[in-house]
């Protein structure tokens, strides 16, 4: 399974590379999310070699969740075709291509693809992450000093995180997906979003990360689930559950101060 998913993701991650060639960027700004006309053509790429691999198994993605909004079925492919379109448009390499095989409500295979750092990460459900062949395994009793997002330097809520939890070094990224997988890989020690999230861009990242031991958490500490509504008030991905749960609790301060003002 892992071998054919990773097939697929690298597949598709190369037709990006053409079509960002070609200057396909049609779109439109959705709320914070732009959405390109490749969007939809890396959906229907990802949709149709998945069920070549597994006809039976319906996929829910970005491009396409509405028919599951009330039930999901008890095996998916859960897919985001491009996570990181804004970086794919701009020309930055922090965009993927992924997908995770999801059964009862959880993460039981992940492959996401960055095409442009050449980077594929996987993951297989009590067997191990990997970034290409190597075996992830974070540091969980490192001190905090990386943080990463997605602005040359820290903004907003991540400004206020870095500076009062005293990180040493900031990493910038785009993609959601990707910033979870550089927690897993070491290039980070946490990340932190206090925005709407949504499942596609996070359960594959999910397997990733916590296969290597590290920690994907709601902003309030709770454990991520994957039923009802597609999206989350925020995520913590950290290497350790206290790095979790000391993001959790400055918060939870922070929104306590800002109430106050």
């Amino acid at each position: 399974m892992i071998a054919g998913m990773c097939g697929i993701v690298r597949e598709v991650g190369e037709l990006l590379l053409e079509w960002r060639d070609s200057e396909i960027f049609e779109g439109k700004w959705e709320g914070a999310q732009f959405k390109a006309k490749v969007d939809r053509m890396a959906h229907n790429a990802l949709t149709e070699r998945l069920h070549e691999l597994s006809p039976e198994i319906p996929v829910i993605s970005e491009e396409d969740a509405s028919p599951f909004t009330s039930i999901r079925p008890g095996c998916y492919w859960l897919i985001d075709p491009i996570d990181g379109t804004a970086s794919f448009v701009n020309g930055y390499s922090g965009f993927v291509t992924q997908v995770v095989l999801m059964k009862n409500d959880r993460p039981e295979f992940a492959a996401i693809y960055a095409p442009l750092l050449g980077e594929m990460y996987s993951a297989e459900k009590g067997s191990g992450s990997f970034l290409n062949d190597a075996r992830l395994k974070v540091d969980s009793g490192k001190k905090p000093a990386i943080l990463i997002d997605n602005y040359p330097e820290p903004r907003g809520v991540a400004a206020s995180l870095y500076n009062e939890l005293n990180f040493s070094r900031y990493v910038e990224c785009g993609s959601i997906s990707l910033k979870i997988c550089k927690v897993a890989d070491g290039t980070a020690d946490l990340f932190f979003k206090s925005v709407t999230v949504r499942d596609w861009d996070i359960a594959a990242p999910q397997l990733i990360l916590e296969e290597a031991g590290g920690f994907l958490k709601e902003c309030d500490g709770s454990m991520v689930r994957y039923d009802g509504s597609f999206e989350h008030d925020g995520i913590v991905a950290a290497a350790s559950d206290e790095a979790c749960a000391g993001a959790v609790s400055w918060y939870d301060n922070f929104k306590k101060r800002e109430t106050i003002r």
